[in-house]
C-alpha cells in the first residue's frame, strides 16, 4: 500500500504515453529495478544511515508519517497540474519513475523504520519487500490494462482510497513516534 501501484498507474501512463508501445515495457522493468535496489540499499544500510545521521527511531518515526501524510493527502486531492516536468521526447530516467513513485519517502522511510527497529529480522523484511515490489510490479507492467478496464475514475476512486488508508497509516505512525519520544524522556 505505501508503494502505492493503483495510484501510480495513471502516472505511468500519462508519463510514458509518449513512448512507443514496445518501449514501455522495458522502461518500467527497468525503473522497477533500480527502485528495489534503491529500497534494498535503504533496508540493509538503513540502520547505518541513522547512526551516522545521528537520527532516532521517534524522529524518523514522526517524519516519515508526516511526509506519508503529506502524499495521501495529494493521492486524495491530486494537484490540478497536467504538466509531468518531464521532457515528452526522452524516456524517464529513475526520477520520477523509480524515485519517487515506486521507491518513495514513505516507502523509505517505512523500510528504514523496519530494518532499525527489528535488524534481526532483515531476512523477513527483505521476503516482504520483494512481495510487495512484486504485486507492484506485476499492476505497473500491466498499468496499460488497468487503464483501460478501470477508466480514468476508476483509478482516480483507487487512488483517492489507497489516500484515505495511508492517511489512517500516517497518522499512526505520528503518534507512535510521538509516544515512543515521551517515552525516552
Amino acid at each position: 500500500m505505501v508503494m502505492d501501484p493503483l495510484g501510480n498507474v495513471p502516472m505511468f501512463i500519462s508519463i510514458l504515453s509518449n513512448v512507443e508501445p514496445e518501449k514501455r515495457t522495458r522502461i518500467i522493468i527497468r525503473e522497477l529495478l533500480i527502485a528495489l535496489g534503491v529500497l534494498s540499499v535503504f533496508l540493509f544500510a538503513g540502520r547505518y544511515m541513522m547512526s551516522a545521521l545521528q537520527l532516532t527511531e521517534p524522529s524518523l518515526s514522526i517524519s516519515g508519517g508526516i511526509i506519508l501524510f503529506i502524499i495521501a493527502l495529494k493521492m486524495i486531492f491530486p494537484p490540478q497540474q497536467t504538466s509531468t516536468g518531464i521532457n515528452p521526447d526522452r524516456d524517464p530516467f529513475i526520477v520520477p519513475l523509480a524515485i519517487p513513485l515506486v521507491a518513495g519517502p514513505s516507502a523509505m522511510a517505512l523500510i528504514l523504520l523496519m530494518s532499525t527497529k527489528e535488524p534481526e529480522r532483515l531476512m523477513e523484511w527483505m521476503l516482504a519487500l520483494l512481495c510487495a515490489w512484486t504485486a507492484s510490479s506485476l499492476i505497473l507492467v500491466s498499468s496499460n490494462f488497468f487503464g483501460r478496464i478501470l477508466g480514468k475514475r476508476g483509478l482516480t476512486a483507487i487512488e483517492r482510497l489507497m489516500g484515505m488508508i495511508c492517511t489512517a497509516i500516517a497518522v499512526e505512525m505520528f503518534l507512535k513516534g510521538i509516544r515512543q519520544f515521551i517515552a525516552m524522556g
